[in-house]
């Protein structure tokens, strides 16, 4: 008796298990879709509002930069500055493009920025110029620009720095893979840049 208990035991878990895996092969390929779509919306929802305000409040902060960067062929800057302002545009410009992306997939506001850098409406974040320091900027030419840039630019990117450092002190920011990836790579450029103009702008002052 205990044995016929036995095998009718393990036909029926046998049985379960044999259901079990043939479940998800009724699952047609337009419903499995359907599901991952879902779980990606789902996610998308889940945004830590220090995300989003870092993503808006660095976009502002990088238009500014090519601001800075766009008056380089005027003011007739040295080819070792118009070297740096082109790849400063360039990654920027990108870095925006990902952000506004960022911000569009949530349903967020999406601040716009024209080709030369400028917003509708300006913000205020660590590093950035105020309007005097910016006017100063775009009248200065030749060597004048060369080091009043760097200068400034130093100041600008150290303020990027910050709102880094206090997005990945905030609880439950960067938790998102572009977002913790985006802000880790500013640092390490911005830094980098850093250094490379700190050595630029000693040059400039030895003799």
């Amino acid at each position: 008796m205990v044995g016929a208990l036995l095998l009718q035991a393990c036909a029926g878990t046998g049985g379960t298990q044999a259901q079990t895996a043939d479940a998800p092969s009724r699952m047609s390929n337009a419903e499995l879709e359907a599901l991952y779509r879902a779980r990606q919306d789902s996610a998308l929802m889940k945004v830590s509002e220090a995300d989003v305000h870092f993503m808006t409040g660095m976009i502002g902060h990088h238009a500014q930069a090519l601001v800075m960067a766009g008056y380089a062929p005027e003011a007739e800057a040295s080819r070792q500055i118009g070297i740096l302002t082109a790849r400063i545009i360039n990654a920027q410009k990108d870095e925006i493009a990902l952000m506004q992306g960022w911000l569009a997939d949530r349903n967020r506001p999406v601040p716009e920025v024209d080709a030369m850098g400028h917003m509708a409406h300006a913000m205020e974040m660590p590093g950035m110029l105020y309007a005097a320091q910016l006017e100063e900027l775009s009248r200065a030419t030749g060597p004048d620009y060369d080091q009043l840039f760097l200068v400034y630019m130093i100041q600008h990117h150290e303020g990027a720095v910050t709102m880094v450092h206090e997005l990945f002190a905030t609880d439950g920011a960067a938790q998102d893979d572009v977002a913790f990836k985006l802000a880790s790579d500013i640092q390490v450029d911005q830094i980098t840049e850093i250094a490379r103009m700190r050595r630029m702008l000693e040059a400039m002052s030895t003799p």
